[in-house]
């Protein structure tokens, strides 16, 4: 029987759940009202009431889940309520943290909700609490929870299907990047996402800087000029590189607290090792999507926005020595963009892997090159600085005329509560960033340049190469 097959008796239908939470805290709001209650149960100056608060769930709590929860807590408009991961608690997951670097340290499902109940314990009138429950199957939360909100942090290649059943239970949902793990399931999530209206974010955090709204306001003021060519481009990847052709050849046993039938979901069975989890499983083509995909939803997002992109309509990559299993060690990819209106069409270069664009002429000699290179007919923007610099502090600083972000997560936490649209949605930028990125790794995979019709999803100049839009998922998966 497979999993699916087994965890249908813990399904709850619509009709047994209608009496929700927020029925239920509606009516216990009437009988508030004829009672004298506390003034921190009704919230207050500085408090949130509990009616008004986003209850959440935490899916995915290694290095980066972890960093998320915590982040999250310091919301007082955020409860987490549930958190769930296939690792029950063990060490050697990596945070990173930018200011810092890498750190290791032990995460799971038991530290998350040791942590969520620590801090919510420092605000509790006992000085103790004991309301966070703890899942390994995302599934098992989702029907018996009644949460408005998940955050998903868990390996790409899950991505889709989590993001696609709280989409369809009408949860507000907030994901690492990439969205997916392929292109089908970019815009399929998308899509969901529209059907259910509720506040989307990717886990892009550089979309809502300062520098992304610079960027964007010089490339509109024409401090460049009409532009024609983008080169983006990343070092080499901050996970190690296998040391073995190919899969590794021996089957160590599953560590205890692991559920590694979960932890594969839809991507094809192997046996465990831990070449694959919990860290470098971003190598291997049937988990990870490589540095385009973990690097590029971030470097390329500002592009997107300054220059109104949509659907390439041309992509070409190449790479060092090709493997069936691990991303090569060095990536180029071409995306050819038609014009926009009178913005004219554009060529977007990215390179990782340690392999660099040049040097761009104007730059002064012994500065170092920004990641994101902007060619205009009139100047070059070097991230969000015109070069020379003598030419920077000449024009100074472009009209502001883009809305500030209040902060990449309280862009979506306040979207949750009715606000504005997030940056970085899924319908309107996060779908398509997240296809564009998997699109050349599909160029990548079929060894030739692909003719894209993007708004029928469809590779027009090799229909084999439609076959890696998508995958089959292991059985027991939809």
């Amino acid at each position: 029987m497979s999993r699916t097959a087994n965890h249908s008796r813990f399904r709850v239908t619509s009709d047994d759940n209608a009496f929700s939470r927020r029925r239920f805290l509606a009516a216990a709001g009437v009988a508030a009202a004829c009672s004298i209650v506390p003034r921190h149960v009704l919230g207050g100056e500085g408090r949130v009431a509990p009616s008004d608060k986003i209850t959440l769930a935490a899916i995915g709590t290694g290095g980066q889940g972890l960093q998320n929860v915590m982040a999250l807590l310091q919301f007082p408009e955020i409860q987490v309520v549930a958190v769930c991961d296939v690792e029950r608690e063990r060490d050697g997951y990596i945070s990173w943290n930018w200011s810092q670097g890498k750190a290791q340290r032990v995460a799971g499902r038991e530290p998350a909700r040791r942590a969520v109940d620590e801090h919510y314990a420092q605000s509790s009138e006992s000085g103790s609490y004991r309301g966070c429950r703890a899942y390994s199957d995302y599934r098992e939360l989702l029907d018996r929870e009644d949460v408005d909100a998940v955050m998903i942090a868990t390996p790409d290649h899950s991505h889709a299907v989590i993001a696609m059943a709280a989409l369809k239970r009408g949860k507000h949902v907030y994901c690492e990047k990439p969205l997916t793990w392929s292109v089908a399931e970019a815009r399929r999530v998308a899509e969901a996402a529209r059907e259910a209206g509720v506040a989307t974010q990717l886990g892009n955090q550089g979309q809502a800087t300062e520098e992304a709204r610079l960027t964007c306001e010089f490339i509109a003021d024409g401090a460049i000029g009409p532009v024609h060519h983008v080169q983006v481009w990343s070092p080499a990847r901050f996970w190690s590189w296998p040391a073995w052709e190919g899969r590794p050849a021996d089957t160590p046993p599953v560590p205890d607290g692991l559920d590694w039938d979960l932890w594969l979901g839809p991507a094809p069975d192997r046996p465990y090792h831990p070449a694959y989890h919990p860290w470098t499983w971003r190598n291997w083509w049937d988990f990870g999507t490589g540095l385009l995909g973990d690097l590029g939803c971030h470097k390329l997002s500002t592009v997107f926005k300054a220059l109104k992109l949509a659907h390439p309509i041309r992509i070409e990559a190449s790479c060092t020595r090709m493997d069936t299993e691990i991303y090569p060690l060095g990536v180029i990819a071409r995306f050819d963009f038609p014009a926009r209106g009178d913005m004219p069409p554009v060529t977007l270069t990215w390179y990782d892997g340690g392999l660099q664009p040049q040097v761009p002429r104007d730059l002064e000699p012994g500065r170092r090159m920004s990641d994101v290179i902007y060619h205009g007919e009139t100047g070059t923007l070097m991230g969000h600085r015109l070069i020379p610099e003598t030419k920077m502090q000449a024009y100074g600083r472009p009209p502001a005329i883009l809305t500030r972000s209040p902060g990449h997560i309280k862009e979506w936490v306040d979207a949750c509560r009715g606000g504005p649209s997030p940056g970085s949605n899924f319908v309107d930028h996060a779908g398509l960033l997240t296809e564009t990125c998997m699109l050349g790794n599909v160029a990548l995979r079929a060894g030739k340049p692909i003719e894209w019709d993007g708004p029928n999803l469809r590779i027009t100049n090799d229909e084999a190469a439609n076959r890696l839009l998508h995958r089959e998922y292991r059985e027991g998966w939809q």
